[in-house]
């Protein structure tokens, strides 16, 4: 069974979308209700075993790494006034046996160039890719449940792994698109990728598969990376590193049962705040009131 304990979360981005608020504070420390975005995506991969999580980034977002370190002054005030919840919420936010190492990425190059900067610390292991814009929500509460789907499904079979979502036929020319030779896809279900559109209209979109930011991909991936020539804007596309995998080994895109939130957008952000915020135990019925009292 192939080993998959190393997951690579790019965060070095400059949050454009979202600006001004991610002039100074990291996009990835927004808060979605009471946590940041990252500690959503982080509590995801270590829900589903990974043990290494590798963020690429930059200098000026050291405040990213500083959240997930102890506050040993911030602890002692709290247990001081007795405040145990709020204390257990902010101590010991990943468990004992999980680390996070960094990689810098020095230039904004593309998806596929910030993980090649994480070559070094993947070594010849295969690896995970999470992206984290985006979050991923199930009714059950168990919100890692489709990316331990395709881990896995990956070490079954040893078939990199995309996670797609349906999205309407209005949308296709947003996102990249699997052509997965017309398969029907169904919740949970994976099935092999001929190829990966960028972006096409709705005449030429093989289908209506969207790939969301989840990703299990073999060793053999990073020395792709190293091959793969900029494309549109000077940038190392993973895509274009997976279309060549393609060629020689099975690649496999994963329908997901949940639903996913994109945080990396002013509108997503909102309605990421709301969805959650209706399913948190301490504001819900306030917020479920205050909706009902605007008529909207």
């Amino acid at each position: 069974m192939a080993k998959l304990t190393k997951i690579v979360i790019p965060v070095a981005g400059l949050g454009t979308r979202v600006l001004p608020a991610s002039k100074v504070i990291p996009k990835e420390m927004l808060t979605v209700v009471d946590k940041p975005v990252i500690q959503y995506v982080i509590e995801e991969a270590v829900e589903a075993g990974f043990k290494e999580i590798i963020l690429v980034t930059r200098d000026s977002k050291k405040a990213i790494e500083e959240h997930f370190q102890p506050q040993p002054e911030l602890e002692a005030a709290l247990a001081a006034k007795g405040k145990n919840e709020i204390l257990d919420s902010v101590r010991d936010i990943l468990p004992a046996d999980v680390v996070i190492s960094t990689a810098i990425q020095d230039e904004p190059l593309g998806l596929g160039h910030a993980v090649l900067c994480a070559e070094h610390l993947i070594g010849e292991e295969d690896f995970a890719v999470s992206l984290p814009d985006v979050l991923i929500y199930h009714e059950s509460g168990h919100h890692s449940t489709d990316l331990k789907v395709i881990v896995n499904t990956f070490k079954e079979n040893n078939a990199a792994q995309i996670m797609v979502e349906a999205v309407p036929d209005d949308q296709v020319n947003r996102y990249g698109i699997v052509d997965c030779n017309g398969a029907k896809f169904h919740p949970g279900e994976s099935h092999n990728v001929v190829a990966m559109v960028e972006k096409p209209s709705l005449e030429e979109a093989p289908s209506n598969q969207s790939i969301i930011g989840r990703y299990i991909l073999p060793a053999r991936t990073m020395e792709l990376l190293k091959q793969t020539k900029p494309g549109a804007g000077g940038e190392i596309q993973l895509t274009d590193a997976i279309n060549a995998l393609i060629a020689e080994m099975p690649v496999q895109a994963s329908s997901m049962q949940g639903k996913t939130y994109d945080c990396g957008n002013k509108l997503g952000y909102l309605i990421a705040n709301l969805k959650y915020g209706l399913n948190h135990a301490e504001i819900s019925a306030g917020l479920k009131t205050w909706i009902k009292q605007q008529n909207l």
